[in-house]
């Protein structure tokens, strides 16, 4: 047993997303959204590394002493898996470990509107979970792959950064493959997955325009592609897929994305006021036929309004969802009003409402 192994088993038995493990500081846990100090000694540089290095394959030590930042998968068989990021900062050595449950949770759950566990058995198409670091994309994602891979019959690739979520071939194949063990890049991995009669395919992250097209493409040509953005809202996610192209471009990808897009899932996590532990928030954009044309003819801006009136579809602001929760009294005005895209609307339930530089 590793020495930092006993972290993990307090990370695990504490509910805590992450731990953070920092030369010159003491160990720190994200409990519920809230960084928590281990009671434990301030970290060395060389202690620390020593414990770091007792887990890093010899690889991914050289890519760190090289670059300064490396990213890998660790895993505790009966415990849990981890993604791990080691970075160099002012005092030393510095690592932070993102847990990776075991078991995956079914849509239903984690609480999710009905309509998620739907996009799991569409035949083709671009879906897209977005949203700011830590809002639980992963989560969902693999929520959607476990429910296909429980009620199809298909061949599912994952390419990751590293490795997530395992899912054992159940109904589906499922292969997974991680940058820099497996494949070089995501736009190689796409690009050869493209040979390897996938039916679904799971990119971790739009990174990079040739990503991006590639991931299109797929969707375009007879794919069920799944992959994320760091977006807030649908809207905005149309507007920086096509903004990555040259503008000389952007006409023809804004026509091939109305066409192969099918949904957009934008998602934020809340601390829960009535019992520990945090609920998302979603914003649902389905791609109905009139959706496609806004995006065609370049009126994202249009969106909210078409997500307002396409309730029976499964579609919702990301507001509305917001309000929803507020009025179940499981999350706070504060946090509400916060994380809200109209604050307007949510500023009337605060006691003292602050002045917000953001608005001005």
């Amino acid at each position: 047993m590793a020495k930092i192994d006993a972290f993990f088993k307090l990370m695990h038995d504490s509910k805590a997303s992450d731990l953070h493990l920092c030369a010159g500081q003491p160990p720190a846990l994200r409990i519920h959204g809230d960084i928590e100090r281990v009671k434990y000694k301030t970290l060395s540089s060389d202690e620390l590394r020593s414990m770091l290095y007792e887990i890093t394959q010899e690889d991914k030590i050289k890519v760190f002493e090289e670059t300064g930042d490396v990213d890998f998968g660790y895993e505790i068989p009966g415990l849990a898996r981890y993604r791990a990021n080691f970075f160099m900062q002012k005092n030393g050595i510095g690592a932070v470990f993102r847990e990776i449950p075991s078991s995956i949770m079914t849509t239903e759950q984690l609480g999710l509107p009905s309509v998620i566990s739907k996009l799991a058995s569409l035949p083709r198409g671009l879906v897209l979970v977005t949203g700011p670091t830590g809002s639980g994309k992963s989560t969902t994602l693999a929520a959607i792959i476990d429910e296909a891979n429980r009620t199809r019959s298909d061949h599912i690739i994952t390419i990751e950064d590293p490795i997530e979520f395992v899912h054992q071939s159940r109904g589906c194949i499922v292969n997974h493959r991680e940058l820099g063990l497996h494949t070089k890049s995501f736009s190689a991995a796409l690009r050869g997955a493209l040979r390897e009669d996938p039916d679904i395919i799971l990119v971790g992250e739009m990174r990079d325009l040739e990503t991006i097209s590639l991931a299109i493409e797929a969707a375009s040509t007879g794919h069920l592609v799944f992959s994320t953005l760091h977006t807030t809202s649908a809207a905005r996610t149309v507007d920086r897929i096509i903004e990555v192209f040259p503008a000389e471009e952007q006409g023809q990808v804004r026509s091939t994305l109305a066409d192969g897009i099918r949904a957009i899932v934008s998602q934020t996590l809340f601390k829960r006021i009535d019992r520990p532990g945090r609920v998302p928030a979603l914003e649902i954009l389905i791609a109905t036929p009139a959706v496609r044309n806004l995006i065609r003819e370049s009126k994202s801006h249009q969106l909210p309004s078409m997500m307002q009136t396409g309730r029976k579809y499964g579609m919702q602001l990301l507001d509305e969802a917001i309000m929803e929760l507020y009025n179940k009294g499981w999350i706070s005005a504060d946090d509400a009003y916060l994380k809200a895209n109209d604050k307007a609307r949510f500023r009337p339930m605060l006691k003292s409402p602050p002045t917000d530089f953001t608005e001005a």
